[in-house]
């Protein structure tokens, strides 16, 4: 079996994360991560406090092992949910969209391990400097908010720029990819679309069914001239955004063009409202099953081809 520094820092089975997408990555499915010997983590996203309060209350109520919260600095609820971590006593906290310095040291008294998401160096050096306890090390090839380095470069540079452990993400969905990053120098993964797949996850039908028949270019990259590049599948709300980014609509009415568009997405479905977020690897998720499985799965598939590798090196 794999195991490494990470699964005893967090006292988790398997190295495997699983992301914390947005209105996606509930309390259900993180439990069901979690239970299954992975990290299951919570998407706070946009969402209110006391919501996300209510997924790490359901989330307990299925497993009693380690599970994570992912909060995204920029929500307008980020000062509430930090706190809330706190009072309920959440293992893990991975953040991403801003810098955590401020709430570093409440969080770390309160014994919660802080895991970042970087997709520079640079951040990965800062992160470093504050303290977290590891970083994840996310590529361009993810679903979501998206940095411009590609993983296969990106891994290496922030292995060699840092002593703590990295996790890597993006385009990571099954042995192969894992193997992969292991070689690279990280020592767990992180998966998304992988898990969009897990019976646990409780999206609306014709987002996993867009999700099952996806393509090797089903996705596109929104909101660069914004600043904040976004990957989800095509659809036609993607390329009504796409068309507005570049035909002159001024930014303040291009954000509020994408204003619940994942929500809608994610609840109802919508095809022509609704992101659709995912990474490159849609088309290499392939069929519904349990996320215990899924991690499972990738996890022994990686491990010979792991031993294989070692084969070749004298």
């Amino acid at each position: 079996m794999i195991k490494s520094e990470i699964c005893e820092m967090l006292g988790i089975q398997y190295p495997v994360f699983q992301g914390g997408m947005a209105w996606i990555a509930d309390g259900k499915l993180a439990a069901a991560v979690s239970e299954g010997g992975g990290l299951g983590i919570i998407g706070a996203g946009n969402a209110p406090g006391e919501y996300v309060r209510e997924q790490i209350k359901t989330a307990r109520t299925i497993t009693p092992k380690p599970i994570g919260v992912n909060i995204m600095l920029m929500s307008p609820f980020a000062d509430e949910i930090a706190q809330i971590v706190i009072e309920e006593r959440v293992e893990v906290v991975t953040t991403g969209a801003g810098n955590p310095s401020k709430y570093m040291e409440g969080w770390k008294e309160a014994g919660i391990q802080v895991i970042p998401v970087v997709a520079s160096v640079a951040l990965a050096k800062r992160m470093t400097r504050l303290g977290a306890s590891a970083l994840i090390a996310e590529g361009g090839e993810s679903g979501g908010h998206v940095g411009e380095l590609t993983t296969m470069a990106l891994v290496p540079q922030i292995c060699d720029a840092t002593d703590l452990p990295v996790i890597a993400a993006g385009g990571i969905a099954d042995g192969r990819g894992a193997a992969a990053v292991f070689m690279l120098g990280a020592c767990g993964i992180q998966m998304g679309t992988r898990f969009l797949s897990a019976y646990e996850c409780t999206i609306h039908p014709e987002y996993k069914e867009k999700i099952l028949k996806a393509t090797d270019l089903c996705t596109m990259v929104t909101g660069k001239r914004l600043g904040h590049p976004v990957r989800s599948l095509r659809s036609p709300f993607a390329r009504a955004y796409a068309k507005a980014e570049y035909g002159g609509m001024p930014d303040e009415e291009l954000e509020a063009f994408a204003t619940g568009a994942l929500r809608l997405a994610v609840q109802e479905g919508d095809n022509e409202k609704g992101c659709f977020l995912s990474g490159q690897v849609a088309a290499m998720v392939t069929k519904e099953q349990p996320a215990s499985e899924i991690i499972r799965e990738v996890m022994e598939e990686a491990e010979p081809l792991l031993l294989g590798a070692a084969k070749w090196v004298k």
